[in-house]
C-alpha cells in the first residue's frame, strides 16, 4: 500500500519570514504547522537572495534540484551549493543567508525536529533500480520513476505504508526514509 502525493495537489505557502515560498509533500503528525511538525519534506523556491527562515530545534538536509546553486552563510561559514542532487545537512536554527549563483533554485528539504521521537531521516538521491524500505517516501525529481507499480512524474511524490517496494528511476529520485511515525493510521492510500 502507497499514498500518493501529486505535485498538482500542493500550493505555495510564503516562507516562514515571508522571503520565498514552499510546497509541502508531507509532514508528520498530519496537518502539523511550522512550528509543531516532527519532521517536514518540502520543495522551496528560492528567487532572491537574503535570509533563510530560522527553525529553534531544527535540523535539515537541503538539495538542490534546479539552478545554478547559491552560497549560504550559515553559522558564519560559507557553504557553496552548486551542484544539483547533493544532500547536504545543516542546523535549522542557525542564522544562514544566501546568495543566489545565477538566478533561482528550487530545493528538496528535508527537516526535523530534534527530540521529537525520530531519529535523523537518511536522505539519498539515486538512480536505476532498488528495494526502498517500509515507509520511505520517494520523490522524482528529475525524469519519471516507478514505484509499486505507480508513475511518478517530476515531483509527484508516494510515501509506503508498511512493506518495502520496488523503484525503478528513469532520472533521479529522493528516497527519504524515516524510524519513527511517518503515516497516521487512517492515511488514505492509493
Amino acid at each position: 500500500m502507497i499514498r500518493a502525493l501529486p505535485a498538482s495537489a500542493r500550493t505555495p505557502v510564503p516562507w516562514k519570514n515571508g522571503g520565498g515560498v514552499t510546497r509541502e509533500i508531507a509532514a508528520w503528525p498530519e496537518g502539523a504547522g511550522m512550528d509543531d511538525f516532527a519532521w517536514r519534506v518540502s520543495l522551496a523556491e528560492v528567487a532572491a537572495d537574503g535570509p533563510f527562515s530560522a527553525f529553534p530545534d531544527v535540523d535539515r538536509t537541503l538539495t538542490l534540484v534546479e539552478g545554478a546553486g547559491m552560497d549560504l552563510t550559515v553559522g558564519g561559514a560559507r557553504h557553496l551549493v552548486d551542484t544539483r542532487y547533493v544532500p547536504r545537512d545543516f542546523r535549522g536554527d542557525v542564522p544562514t543567508d544566501c546568495r543566489l549563483l545565477d538566478g533561482p533554485v528550487v530545493n528538496l528539504n528535508v527537516m526535523w525536529r530534534r527530540g521529537a521521537g525520530a531519529t535523523t531521516p537518511t536522505v539519498a538521491v539515486v538512480r536505476g533500480r532498488l528495494r526502498v524500505g517500509a515507509g520511505a517516501l520517494v520523490v522524482a525529481l528529475d525524469g519519471t520513476a516507478d514505484v509499486a507499480g505507480v508513475t511518478l512524474q517530476p515531483y509527484d511524490a508516494v510515501q509506503l505504508g508498511g512493506a518495502e517496494a520496488p523503484l525503478h528511476t528513469h532520472g533521479r529520485s529522493a528516497v527519504i526514509g524515516f524510524d519513527g511515525p511517518v503515516l497516521a493510521a487512517d492515511a488514505p492510500l492509493a
